[in-house]
């Protein structure tokens, strides 16, 4: 019996001091990433209010412009959206693809046991309890504005506890804004926005993310009164005739992949009608294909780089060779 004791005692000094081992680690951990002790709530773009009780550190995103911001304010991605080429953001290349907005691979998100899931609202309203059922948030959020984007990166902020470093994104791209006069319609470049797949060409309206970078940087949108398409209100179905009498000095293209494929096609069809040759941006050689890193997808903080290749393009126009 006299053996057992000291044995007893050793074990459970041993048991404490591996109870006050982790305590040590935890208080590390603590000191060193306070954020990520604290508990967070947020309300998404869908109204919902979603509750952490730390800050997420297992963050998947489901299209390009959340991951864009979740990097910039110095967070990292356990998921990320599929691509056939490089990411857009370089930091994220090796990161696991498991889809996108349009089609979510649940079994892969499942493995990565994510704390959160951020997705598009409306789009991915459908996909929550999914996301809920395997213990998992979803934070929805949408961009068919400048001002929305600075809404996802204040709302990512305050998810992250990284407040100060979204209000200097943000700055940055007030200073941006600050450069350009929004259009006015009277001096600006008539322009049209096509959203195109081989087949299938739509007219951006002011109400999309392009449509109102149009409009911020200088340009005068030539499909501002077409009527809203029902199943995607930010675009508008092409009236040949319509594009003709508006006469556009600027035709910008945008697509997620065959750029040249789509452009041809595009204006294969325009030429269909007689009239198509005498507008000013044919005539001029003015029809351009948008960077789709930059214009097929929201490009996060990088829409500053969206609102200078516009303005250049649209004062490009104003001064046909």
């Amino acid at each position: 019996m006299k053996k057992l004791i000291p044995l007893a005692l050793c074990a459970l000094l041993a048991t404490a001091g591996c109870s006050a081992s982790r305590a040590a680690s935890t208080t590390d951990s603590i000191l060193n990433h306070p954020e990520a002790a604290a508990a967070v709530s947020i309300k998404d773009f869908a109204g919902r209010n979603v509750a952490f009780s730390q800050v997420p550190q297992h963050i998947i995103a489901l299209s390009n412009g959340e991951m864009d911001i979740i990097y910039a304010l110095g967070g990292t991605l356990v998921g990320r959206p599929s691509t056939n080429g490089p990411s857009p953001v370089k930091e994220a290349q090796d990161v696991t693809q498991i889809g996108s907005t349009h089609e979510v691979d649940l079994e892969r998100i499942t493995l990565l046991k994510p704390d959160v899931v951020l997705g598009h609202y409306p789009m991915n309203s459908k996909d929550v309890p999914i996301i809920e059922s395997i213990h998992s948030k979803m934070v929805l959020t949408s961009a068919n504005s400048v001002e929305d984007i600075k809404r996802q990166i204040t709302l990512f902020g305050e998810m992250l506890h990284k407040e100060t470093k979204a209000a200097e994104l943000i700055a940055s791209i007030d200073d941006k804004l600050s450069d350009f006069r929004p259009s006015d319609g009277a001096q600006s470049t008539r322009t049209l926005i096509v959203y195109g797949a081989p087949g299938t060409y739509m007219a951006a309206l002011p109400n999309s993310l392009s449509g109102n970078l149009l409009e911020l940087a200088g340009g005068y949108n030539i499909a501002s009164d077409f009527a809203a398409l029902q199943s995607y209100p930010q675009y508008a179905q092409i009236n040949t005739e319509r594009v003709v009498q508006a006469n556009p000095q600027l035709i910008l293209i945008m697509t997620h992949g065959n750029p040249e494929e789509v452009k041809a096609g595009f204006l294969k069809e325009m030429q269909g009608n007689a009239a198509w040759n005498g507008i000013d941006a044919v005539k001029n050689n003015q029809v351009e294909i948008l960077p789709s890193e930059l214009f097929g997808t929201n490009p996060g903080t990088r829409v500053i780089d969206a609102l200078d290749d516009l303005h250049e393009l649209v004062e490009k126009a104003k001064q046909p060779t």
